[in-house]
């Protein structure tokens, strides 16, 4: 049984009644074709089934139609952390309502990060989504020489060189606010003794959050902070630890919601009640976790989803200025942030943890 032929340029003009020139720039999303003559092109690949050859389309608008989406993370904390899931979603959603591919890139080591350069300089995608960057990172040099249009997730915090400055755009949420405002919170419930879990502080997010958390208190006691990684297992830890040098503690605050969900386990193991002996604030706000702890949990939220939605739309419209978000964003924030940077707030969701 033979293969039908795919149907071609030509196939679709003579449909049409219009030139190959006329159906190469309609379906290239030139805006200059009549809009009676765009409408006879569309129908005509409507009918025939015509689908664009990506390789023989991109030598002419010199656009691939991809996006490589960069994870500074190994894939066992990729697929493990539902933040990651969500930003995903985000990204996903806006990218193919562009009708572009996205292509997931992880790094977990040095012959990654030379992996990941040789393909963003080899020409296969329009830009690059980068999230989850370490203050060590070489990622944004690498990408830098890549040449690439891109777009962070997070506030940048690597060394400052020409190109890739303040100016670098991204989105973020307003941590440091957040940090303040949960445990602005938690000194309303009467806790005195409140401690702070932090997120990995190569990470300028759990920076912020640490200086939102310092922000409101008067004094703040270093034995009260441990630093952890953003992970169950390092709330676990970092909750042990706080218990075992400072017994007194009656507040929490956990730099995420996977770290908080560690310091519940531990409480709860140590016999302390929650809220009543120790009350818990996380921070964003992932259903899949907040909802589900025992008891379920205060935390800060951020809209994980639409920062990826964001990023994605800031990098499609080829925008290295500022970008407004919806209403609430801001361009700039504390801690650092330049005009390329859109601000999410954030909000306090109370539950029965605090």
């Amino acid at each position: 049984m033979t293969e039908e032929p795919r149907p071609t340029l030509e196939a679709v003009a003579a449909r049409a009644g219009v030139s190959r020139a006329t159906v190469s720039r309609v379906v290239n999303g030139d805006p200059g074709v009549r809009e009676v003559l765009a409408e006879k092109v569309r129908r005509a690949v409507d009918e025939l089934g015509y689908v664009p050859n990506r390789a023989a389309r991109s030598l002419v608008t010199r656009r691939h139609d991809a996006v490589a989406v960069v994870i500074a993370e190994p894939e066992t904390r990729v697929f493990a952390d539902p933040f990651f899931a969500l930003q995903l979603r985000g990204i996903s959603k806006e990218l193919t309502a562009h009708d572009v591919q996205l292509v997931l890139l992880l790094t977990e080591g040095r012959d990654d990060h030379e992996r990941v350069g040789r393909y963003l300089a080899g020409g296969h995608v329009d830009g690059a989504l980068v999230f989850s960057l370490h203050l060590d990172d070489p990622l944004p040099g690498i990408i830098r020489r890549a040449g690439v249009p891109t777009v962070f997730g997070g506030r940048p915090g690597w060394p400052q060189t020409a190109g890739d400055g303040p100016d670098a755009p991204y989105v973020d949420c307003d941590n440091r606010g957040g940090a303040r405002e949960a445990v602005r919170h938690l000194v309303g419930l009467g806790c005195r003794r409140i401690a702070h879990i932090t997120g990995a502080l190569d990470q300028t997010s759990a920076v912020d959050r640490l200086d939102g958390y310092r922000d409101a208190l008067a004094d703040v006691d270093p034995a009260l902070i441990v630093e952890g990684d953003f992970t169950p297992a390092g709330g676990e830890r970092a909750m042990r630890e706080l218990l075992d040098r400072t017994p007194d503690v009656d507040g929490v605050f956990a730099a995420n919601d996977l770290t908080a969900s560690g310091a519940l386990r531990v409480l709860r193991e140590r016999g302390r009640r929650v809220p009543d002996d120790v009350a818990v604030v996380g921070f964003d706000d992932m259903l899949p976790v907040a909802e589900q702890t025992e008891p379920p949990l205060t935390t800060v939220r951020q809209d994980i989803e639409e920062m990826g939605r964001l990023m994605a739309g800031m990098l499609l419209r080829g925008r290295g200025g500022a970008e407004r978000g919806p209403a609430g964003a801001e361009g700039g924030a504390e801690g650092g942030a330049g005009p390329a940077g859109v601000v999410l707030p954030t909000a306090l969701v109370r539950r029965a943890s605090a």
